[in-house]
């Protein structure tokens, strides 16, 4: 049978996986004495290189401090105490380079700090845990401003990998939805989605650290190609809801690609390799639409709700049995 997927397309997607982490970055940190010593600790834990081309500038801001950051910066974190002038003026002149820029603090009153440095809300995090500032909030804010090094970053920084490889699943299922909705030509939807979902696979298996030789890379596509559960069960759930097709297709694909997503995060980070997740992903993706198609039967309409975005392992059968952290993967 002949899949519906271009294999050498996968593999050039897997080989662009493989340079993208490898890509340089340049962080800056920048630290008032006065920072809370948890904070300071958290993130000399977790912002820690793992490759040589991942290199830091380190700065503790004092009032007699002249900051010179590199021209070739990603980003820069400040990790603030009281928010001294000289620490605004060093965040205001990294904005001024357009530099993303994030100011960290210990708390749970964002407006203040953002007001007291003159910083954008947005780019000002709080939270009163060091942990969960650094690895959730700065993790999440990483992917979302440096996007364009995302698999560098968790190549580099072991908190990056969860936030980094759900941003994949989120635009993968996005697109797959669109396509469902706008293909007019039947059959011409299904090599697309399943090339997405491949791709997808290929961006978090990058995103763990995970050896993507070529025949891996291979198998992966096979296992992917060869499943027609999405434009099957779009195809049977049509005549149970006539006159809304899109909205059957456009639901079936995000549906089905978050729940192949969510299923390949939760066992990445419980240390499965490549070969176990490819297989547990589709699976997964073939639960939730055979669970979508019991539901629309039933006359069910939120069957076609959007899935949700963060993943649990109790959602794809898994027993908490080893790190979750994904550090040894």
């Amino acid at each position: 049978m002949r899949l519906p997927i271009d294999i050498r397309e996968i593999t050039r997607a897997g080989e662009r996986a493989r340079e993208e982490r490898e890509r340089p970055l340049r962080i800056a940190i920048l630290i008032e004495p006065d920072a809370p010593e948890p904070l300071v600790q958290a993130a000399r834990e977790h912002i820690r290189p793992a490759t040589s081309a991942a290199k830091l500038q380190i700065e503790v801001v004092t009032p007699d401090t002249q900051v010179v950051l590199g021209g070739d910066l990603d980003a820069m974190v400040a990790l603030i105490g009281s928010g001294s002038d000289a620490m605004a003026r060093a965040v205001a002149s990294s904005r001024d380079a357009y530099v993303p820029t994030v100011a960290l603090g210990l708390g749970d009153d964002r407006d203040a700090l953002a007001r007291h440095l003159s910083h954008p809300l947005l780019d000002t995090l709080v939270d009163p845990e060091p942990e969960h500032l650094v690895t959730h909030r700065l993790g999440d804010w990483l992917a979302d401003r440096v996007s364009g090094k995302r698999l560098a970053l968790a190549n580099n920084f072991a908190f990056m990998r969860r936030a980094t490889a759900e941003e994949s699943v989120k635009a993968t299922a996005f697109q797959n939805a669109v396509i469902g909705v706008v293909a007019f030509i039947p059959g011409a939807d299904l090599p697309i989605m399943t090339a997405n979902q491949a791709k997808m696979l290929l961006q978090i298996a990058a995103a763990y650290g995970e050896p993507l030789g070529t025949e891996r890379i291979k198998e992966l596509a096979a296992v992917v190609g060869g499943a027609f559960a999405l434009r099957a069960v779009a195809r049977e759930l049509l005549a149970f809801v006539p006159g809304v097709g899109w909205a059957i297709k456009g639901g079936i694909a995000y549906t089905g690609t978050m729940a192949m997503g969510a299923s390949a995060i939760a066992y990445f980070e419980h240390g499965a390799d490549l070969g176990e997740v490819m297989h547990e992903a589709t699976a997964a993706r073939d639960r939730a639409m055979a669970d979508a198609r019991a539901r629309l039967r039933r006359g069910d309409k939120q069957a076609l709700a959007p899935a949700p975005t963060t993943t649990d392992t109790a959602d794809v059968g898994l027993e908490p049995t080893g790190v979750a952290d994904g550090s040894d993967t």
